[in-house]
């Protein structure tokens, strides 16, 4: 029997999974209310919250001990580890740029440019997820907050800095979109060129794609949380309203799309650790499955909250607007699901 089978067919947690995933619940439990998200809105970021969750060590668990023989400083937790965290942070909204860091901090890593200050969070740095690299602005989730940027610039690896970061630009996600043209960086480090440096981007946007969608999962849950204790407590004809199939039944398939969006997350995040070349279609699959899913029961769950849930103030409307525009940071999902049929038909060619 091939040593992984058991492994690829149970992702059931360990202890240290557990304990993880209980840390940072409770983390941001006490840390990441919903007002704190409101008052975030503006800008997307947190900083108090950032340097908060820095400390507890959520931006140096994402790296490795080492690559190679260079001492990288970073805990080592695997990317199955990262999703837990990934799934707190979408719990809770948490207005604090943790995916975009980390992915292009790995990333940095890899090409051998990591330093202490993105080690520990001091400096944030994020990259364009966009599959296709493009020439020209382009418009970059975590801008508005990074210290340094990580684009593809022709054949290159490129770290951009800039004296005054990207004035921030208003989206329904929240998020620290901002414009950037790479023209007008006052610091251009070219980090990689070729097939190698390459590559690496592209596992760094296959972590993005992996770790977003695990973040969707989460706050797919919290919605059907949102949803299901307003329907205990509201009453037709003497009944609760979550006896009503209309309600119960809409409850159910969120239950069902949380639980197969988490176990395709770590399922594509296991493989990503052990075997990458086996099966890089899960790791954009999670991310088109959960892109599609969140946006659905998020509207689920406002519609089950009736005039409340339209409300500007509803928490309901904060989760609606944030599976809808967490999605699109990376631009189109359509083209992430192109890109997955891509990888499956050179797969199926190359077995002719």
């Amino acid at each position: 029997m091939d040593r992984y089978e058991l492994r690829r067919l149970n992702y059931s947690l360990s202890e240290d999974h557990e304990a993880v995933q209980s840390a940072y619940r409770e983390f941001f439990k006490a840390h990441c209310s919903i007002d704190v998200v409101r008052e975030a809105e503006p800008i997307g970021f947190d900083k108090n919250l950032w340097e908060r969750l820095c400390a507890m060590g959520a931006t140096s668990m994402a790296l490795p001990e080492s690559v190679g023989p260079e001492s990288v400083g970073g805990d080592g937790a695997t990317l199955v580890d990262l999703t837990l965290v990934a799934e707190e942070v979408g719990r809770v909204l948490a207005p604090v740029p943790w995916i975009d860091h980390v992915v292009a901090a790995r990333l940095l890593a890899d090409l051998g440019a990591a330093d202490a200050d993105i080690v520990a969070g001091r400096q944030i740095v994020a990259l364009d997820p966009a599959l296709d690299a493009v020439s020209g602005t382009r418009l970059l989730p975590a801008a508005a907050v990074a210290d340094r940027l990580i684009v593809r610039d022709g054949d290159d690896v490129v770290a951009l800095t800039f004296s005054t970061r990207p004035a921030p630009v208003d989206n329904i996600g929240r998020l620290p979109m901002a414009w950037v043209d790479p023209a007008t960086a006052d610091g251009r480090t070219v980090l990689g060129s070729g097939p190698e440096a390459a590559a690496a981007y592209q596992r760094a946007l296959a972590e993005w794609r992996l770790l977003t969608a695990a973040a969707l999962v989460g706050l797919v849950e919290e919605t059907m949380t949102i949803a299901a204790e307003f329907a205990k407590t509201r009453y037709t004809l003497g009944v609760p309203i979550s006896t009503l199939q209309a309600i119960s039944h809409p409850l159910a398939n969120m239950a069902i799309v949380v639980q197969g969006g988490r176990n395709l997350a770590r399922r594509a995040a296991w493989f990503l650790d052990n075997e990458p070349d086996e099966r890089p279609e899960l790791a954009p699959s999670a991310f088109v499955f959960m892109a599609e899913e969140a946006a659905k029961h998020a509207t689920m769950a406002v519609h089950i909250q009736g005039g409340l849930g339209v409300s500007a103030e509803a928490a309901a409307t904060a989760y609606l607007v944030r599976a809808r525009g967490w999605p699109l940071a990376a631009g189109d999902p359509g083209a992430t699901a192109k890109h997955i049929a891509g990888l499956v038909a050179a797969r199926e060619s190359s077995q002719v």
